[in-house]
């Protein structure tokens, strides 16, 4: 049975699984039309241990800084500290009206979705939002061990 070429998403050639996944892909491609097949080098994303780091300082920060007089969750952090990132490298989340017509909505990239370089970055950022509000940081070996939430 062909595959619909159309609705398979990006591959990340990381494993095995994956790499069969592909040939698999391949072999199912009909041969009309005529598909064209890409392979470049993936930036690579985050590490675990920037993950890890990035989670921790947003508890951090979560913790310890109110905006506008509110203590704001993790998630909504991420949100904040990644779209103030991307503005600041040039980069812009986009703004749109919420879909029920209620407020405004922020697009932004997903954190999962970051490279090593933008990852790096944005714990920058934040490292300079957290000086700027007095956040004390965990121990930095606590910082590195510790799981994401």
């Amino acid at each position: 049975m062909p595959v619909a070429v159309q609705d398979v998403k990006p591959l990340r050639l990381i494993n095995d699984t994956v790499r069969f996944r592909a040939i698999e892909l391949i072999k199912k491609t009909p041969a009309e039309p005529v598909y064209e097949m890409v392979l470049r080098q993936a930036e690579s994303l985050r590490t675990l241990e920037q993950n890890a780091k990035a989670h921790a300082m947003l508890s951090d920060i979560s913790k310890q800084v109110e905006w506008h007089g509110v203590k704001l969750k993790l998630e909504v952090w991420k949100r904040l500290t990644i779209s103030a990132m991307l503005r600041e490298i040039g980069e812009k989340p986009i703004l749109v009206p919420a879909l029920d017509g209620c407020g405004i909505d922020i697009i932004y990239e997903k954190s999962s979705k970051l490279g090593v370089k933008k990852t790096a970055l944005w714990i920058e950022w934040m490292y300079a939002f957290g000086a700027e509000k007095d956040v004390v940081w965990k121990d930095p070996k606590d910082i590195i061990n510790c799981e994401p939430r």
